[in-house]
């Protein structure tokens, strides 16, 4: 008898999800990733009765993610989901990178099957713990028929790894989509969906990251700003850098001693990319200008960049 690929596996990274504090009051005196994955699952009864796995894959509070780490977490995502009894993976994570990880994971697997990360803005000891029900709402995505790719299940809504940004340091809704564009929500354990505009990215397979992480090229993000010169870009170039994200005015505009500095990098044989320091926005691709990142945010951009020159 063949088994219902009804099994959702949930993968523990760390993070304020799993962090603890000494009183219950406290939301931000915690130390993240205390608590392991198996300790949250125990926490949201209505989980009881689903058909759940539960990994530790790493215990990092998610400001200290790292290339290692990511490899890993690739690894094993895209080993769980070529089972044929898993529906779906649920990845816990810190808000500080997950948009980082997502796209990131995104971009190497662009997996049919689901892979809903989650996260919390509150540690798991505050009075009014956020994710318990972020974690039970990302299994009730990664378990409909209709979810795909990888996606961010948190404060009831439902982001792509494409769109999704942190815009709060503190509120429990802290994340949104850039122009709006949430893909759905969850309602009492259901999910909505909104129309899905974008057509996902062609997975760039895990070959693209087999080489060891301390030999990834060395992506760096600039930002320009009044008073912006070169300095920084020629001091990059000395150390060796292999590429450069700025994120610019506008759409994507530049300083003239910063562009200058850029192009002399360019010139050297530094890939650069053109990105906005705006929240939203694409930055448009002119003649005569430097590359650009198109919609990406700056850290998606660098992200891009340091798959394309892995290649």
């Amino acid at each position: 008898m063949q088994t219902p690929a009804d099994l959702i596996v949930i993968l523990g990274t760390g993070g304020t999800i799993a962090g603890t504090a000494k009183t219950a009051s406290d939301g931000v005196g915690y130390t993240a990733a205390q608590l392991r994955v198996e300790d949250l699952l125990a926490a949201v009864p209505a989980l009881q009765g689903r058909r759940l796995e539960a990994h530790q894959i790493a215990q990092l509070d998610s400001k200290d993610m790292d290339f290692t780490t990511w490899q890993r977490l690739a690894q094993q995502v895209d080993a769980q989901l070529s089972r044929p009894e898993v529906k779906g993976v649920v990845v816990t994570h810190g808000t500080d990178t997950v948009e980082e990880t997502a796209y990131f994971l995104q971009r190497v697997l662009a997996p049919n099957k689901p892979v809903v990360m989650t996260a919390a803005m509150r540690p798991a000891t505050a009075l009014q713990a956020d994710g318990p029900q972020n974690l039970l709402d990302a299994v009730v995505v990664a378990s409909d028929v209709y979810a795909s790719g990888v996606l961010f299940a948190f404060a009831g809504a439902i982001h792509s790894a494409e769109q999704l940004r942190k815009v709060h340091s503190y509120r429990i809704d802290a994340f949104d989509s850039a122009e709006g564009a949430r893909l759905g929500v969850i309602e009492e354990g259901r999910v909505r969906w909104h129309l899905r505009t974008a057509l996902p990215l062609a997975p760039l397979g895990l070959a693209r990251v087999d080489r060891p992480a301390a030999q990834w090229p060395r992506v760096q993000i600039l930002m320009n700003h009044v008073g912006a010169d070169g300095a920084i870009v020629r001091a990059l170039i000395a150390e060796g850098v292999d590429g450069l994200v700025v994120a610019g005015t506008g759409n994507g505009t530049l300083s003239a001693s910063l562009d200058a500095a850029l192009r002399e990098a360019q010139a050297q044989g530094v890939r650069v990319l053109r990105s906005t320091r705006c929240d939203a926005g694409p930055v448009m691709e002119l003649p005569g200008l430097l590359p650009s990142a198109g919609s990406l945010s700056p850290v998606k951009a660098r992200i891009e960049l340091i798959l394309a020159l892995l290649a």
